[in-house]
């Protein structure tokens, strides 16, 4: 529900609704007032990716996404970038940024196998299926972002400095250098977290109902889980 429906919501019923920014509000309700929880439109936007510490530190603060919210390995922005940054080129890092390289070094110490390659975006949805790191252009910078699902028609982009963002495909197309930056030797948990419905949610348009789905939910929310037969 956005902002301007909750303000409608409050005029028509003449209820007062405190403005939440996040924690929780007081709800009048038929017994009595109903304490609920409530999370800001900011705080939902970085609810499963990391926001970035510094200008240039978007490499850190993916991996880090890609980490604890895809494979179940809990580390901070702040942990990978300062890990990183001790082994490499530290100028050149302060003003260009990570590396996938840098990436790959990182995650070879952490039992991981990663690589970027080059595929279309429809062969990383149907072949690949794996959460992954990959570099836009975003106005004018170079900046690395998680991919978190990819449907028919968008792109689920989990962004260090902006959030959570949908992107249409030719959209995401257009800034998308091609590479893909991606975890090679545990399919099973990374494909189980790629295309996830709670991640759509977090950023999902008002759900209208255009069939197809018994509950009444939007044809949006109904993404599948893409299996792959790509075997690294």
């Amino acid at each position: 529900m956005d902002g301007k429906t909750v303000v409608a919501m409050s005029l028509l019923f003449c209820l007062p609704w405190p403005c939440a920014y996040g924690g929780s509000v007081q709800v009048p309700g038929i017994g009595g007032q109903i304490t609920m929880d409530v999370v800001s439109f900011q705080e939902q936007r970085f609810s499963t990716i990391m926001r970035q510490e510094y200008d240039y530190s978007c490499g850190s603060a993916a991996l880090a996404s890609l980490l604890s919210f895809h494979y179940g390995q809990q580390v901070t922005e702040h942990a990978v970038f300062e890990s990183m940054l001790a082994n490499a080129d530290k100028d050149k890092v302060r003003q260009e940024g990570f590396s996938m390289l840098d990436m790959k070094r990182y995650l070879a110490g952490q039992g991981y196998r990663a690589d970027g390659f080059r595929l279309s975006l429809s062969g990383l949805r149907q072949q690949v299926g794996l959460p992954l790191i990959v570099l836009m252009n975003v106005d004018g910078f170079r900046h690395f972002v998680v991919v978190k699902g990819i449907s028919d028609q968008d792109v689920l982009v989990g962004d260090p400095a902006r959030g959570l963002k949908v992107y249409s495909r030719d959209a995401f197309a257009r800034q998308w250098d091609g590479i893909a930056f991606a975890i090679r030797n545990q399919l099973t948990q990374g494909r189980g977290a790629f295309n996830r419905r709670e991640d759509w949610q977090q950023v999902a348009r008002a759900p209208v109902y255009h069939g197809g789905d018994p509950n009444g939910q939007s044809l949006g929310y109904i993404l599948p889980q893409w299996s792959s037969s790509i075997d690294w």
